[in-house]
């Protein structure tokens, strides 16, 4: 991929760029009622019904978790209690990135410039974006497309915010259920999988892998 340089690189945020605590926070709440098994079922209940909340029509990010977490508990026989979810939602713009992305990034973006499609909220977005450590040309969310990924409408909106289309850009994402998969059904040709261990290869779709963002200018030979 080095000998094509993408008018704008894209990315995924929260996982591939930021430090995705999801798990971490459900361990705060209930690692003290549930034991380790039953925990490790937990996280992996909430990531799914994550993704099942956010496929039908868009809501706020905040009613996606409550949405979750709420399901994953009645599936768990643990409590729910409304503030927790609230509590997760209100810990999300503290996280900051994984310690390969600054710098990786901030080499791109004197060449190329970056882009971010996040499923994320307006007001949610901003503080996790300013802990990157480079600029972004642009920052685009799921509250402005009223769409989440992997719905085609959410990469859609941004293609149309930059008016450019798929031939356009290289995407970068740690996820395949998120992003890569659709990327590849919009005619993202290419792509960039960095793998952060919390999804298998899946070589059908077509990417360059890294192991993180140190790797990325490499990708572009810079």
């Amino acid at each position: 991929m080095s000998s094509f340089r993408p008018k704008y690189v894209t990315f995924d945020c929260y996982g591939t760029l930021t430090n995705f605590q999801m798990a971490e926070a459900a361990r705060d709440l209930y690692g003290a009622v549930l034991e380790e098994a039953a925990m490790v079922d937990f996280i992996r209940d909430f990531a799914a019904y994550r993704l099942d909340e956010i496929l039908g029509d868009w809501k706020p990010y905040a009613d996606v978790i409550a949405n979750a977490l709420e399901r994953t508990c009645k599936k768990n026989h643990v409590a729910f209690k409304p503030e927790h979810g609230e509590a997760v939602y209100a810990h999300v713009p503290t996280w900051g990135p994984h310690p390969d992305v600054p710098a990786g990034l901030a080499k791109v973006a004197k060449e190329i410039p970056l882009v971010i499609l996040s499923n994320a909220m307006n007001a949610q977005i901003g503080s996790n974006v300013a802990k990157l450590g480079a600029p972004f040309h642009g920052v685009y969310t799921a509250q402005q497309a009223n769409a989440y990924k992997p719905r085609m409408k959410a990469f859609e909106f941004m293609f149309d915010m930059l008016g450019c289309g798929p031939e356009d850009v290289t995407h970068c994402s740690s996820s395949f259920r998120y992003d890569l998969m659709t990327a590849h059904d919009l005619g993202i040709r290419n792509k960039v999988w960095v793998n952060r261990r919390h999804e298998p290869a899946n070589p059908y779709y077509g990417y360059v892998e890294i192991e993180n963002i140190s790797a990325l200018p490499g990708v572009f030979g810079l």
